[in-house]
């Protein structure tokens, strides 16, 4: 009985929350990544180098970086439901007024500020889910919901692409009707939130009363069994050394991530005929994040199946530094794109099983401070890996030496995260 009732539970709980979690994080790293394609026609309309480029993109994450940990207090305090419709609202209105921008400077500034208003969106998303799911079902949570990283390059690059294709009309450049209508979609989630989204079990009508004192309980039994075996403050949690190993091995996929993210483009483009269009571009730039969303489904299930969370981070680690490697020093295009599509499985199926380690140990306001700290420090790797491959492009005209930049942090992270413990202490199965 009890297991048909867990079955049935969790069912209900992942069809109502990861599908619009998903659709949430889909707007939010759309506005967050789409300067990427932005680039394509911005750079040369506002007389911008790659490394005046790279430091724009990347210096959202200083804002992040800030006010990520005070963000995420905040919404343990007042709730998820009214946070992320305040975060969403605030970086929608954010987002499109880039539109205006006229300079190097505005572009500065504005990238800051879109990293202060989404400040706490990821971490509190992640914070959420412990709320809703028990250890042993949320690498494959995690993955469901970060499928959205994925999946915007795979639909926001050939949209952003055609976007582009409205220069001129209304007097606007194309990347400015870019900015302008992917941040509206935000907005308007951002009121949906406030509707839809329930904060806790305990509100959550639209389960039955089994189901409801089934999960209250499930998850009151694993939190109490955690605390008695450690149990951290906040100043605790932000002083751990596993929580800052974690910050680490997080901040050299980041570097990973976003590096390879945000250049996509400008690397497709350069590998292809003179001539090609952008919105082929734009196109040719999706395929590598569908095989990213694949293996992200698959390398959560697994790690949730086997309970093992270390193998799960670091074999992924590794493969996006290999993609990545094959993608420099191929020289057919047609290799080196393969290799770039290795590179993005590698690194985006770590994600899911990395966001397993921090709740596995903290609970409470300690969760909500390790988790924001974690991903704090982690994101500015968003600003090392775009501003690095920028300026070393700059420098040397070619991103061969950029990209090994981004090989090595992948490499680091995946050692590291093999020096996280094999289990959690008190538990049956690795990592957990």
């Amino acid at each position: 009985m009890d297991q048909a009732l867990a079955r049935t539970t969790l069912a209900k709980v992942t069809s109502r929350l990861i599908p619009f979690m998903f659709i949430l994080y889909v707007a939010n790293f759309l506005d967050r990544v789409n300067v990427g394609v932005a680039t394509l026609t911005m750079s040369k309309d506002l007389n911008l180098s790659a490394a005046a480029f790279g430091l724009g993109a990347g210096i959202f994450f200083i804002g992040y970086f800030l006010f990520e940990v005070p963000s995420n207090l905040i919404l343990d305090k007042v709730g998820a439901r009214l946070w992320i419709a305040r975060i969403m609202i605030s970086w929608g209105i954010i987002s499109s007024a880039t539109m205006f921008v006229h300079s190097a400077g505005m572009f500065y500034t504005l990238r800051f500020l879109l990293g202060v208003a989404e400040a706490g969106f990821f971490a509190g998303m992640i914070l959420y889910l412990t709320y809703w799911f028990p250890a042993a079902e949320r690498a494959k949570a995690v993955a469901g919901f970060m499928t959205a990283v994925a999946v915007a390059g795979v639909i926001g690059n050939p949209i952003s692409g055609l976007l582009l294709k409205l220069e001129g009309v209304a007097g606007l450049h194309g990347w400015q009707w870019l900015f302008l209508l992917e941040g509206i979609p935000s907005i308007i989630l951002g009121f949906v939130v406030i509707g839809y989204l329930t904060d806790k079990p305990e509100q959550a009508t639209w389960l039955t009363e089994a189901e409801r004192g089934w999960l209250i309980g499930h998850l009151k039994s694993e939190r109490d069994e955690k605390e008695r075996r450690e149990r951290f403050s906040l100043m605790q949690a932000l002083v751990n050394g596993r929580v800052w190993l974690l910050a680490l091995i997080y901040l050299g996929i980041v570097i990973g991530l976003y590096g390879f993210v945000i250049w996509l483009p400008t690397i497709i483009k350069g590998m292809l005929a003179a001539g090609t269009s952008n919105s082929a571009v734009a196109y040719l730039s999706a395929i590598p994040f569908v095989f990213a969303a694949i293996a992200m489904v698959i390398v959560g299930r697994s790690s949730d199946s086997s309970r093992e969370r270390r193998w799960h981070v670091a074999g992924p680690a590794f493969v996006g530094a290999l993609g990545l490697v094959v993608s420099v020093y191929l020289h057919s295009a047609v290799g080196a794109f393969i290799g770039l599509i290795f590179g993005a499985i590698g690194i985006y199926a770590a994600l899911g099983p990395f966001w397993t380690f921090a709740p596995a140990f903290l609970t409470g306001t300690a969760a909500a401070g390790g988790i924001a700290l974690i991903n704090s420090i982690g994101n500015l790797g968003g600003f090392l890996g775009p501003y690095v491959v920028g300026a070393v492009k700059t420098r040397t005209g070619s991103f061969t030496d950029a990209l090994g930049f981004l090989i090595a942090a992948l490499i680091v992270a995946g050692v590291l995260a093999l020096l996280m413990p094999h289990r959690e202490p008190g538990t049956a199965h690795g990592g957990e």
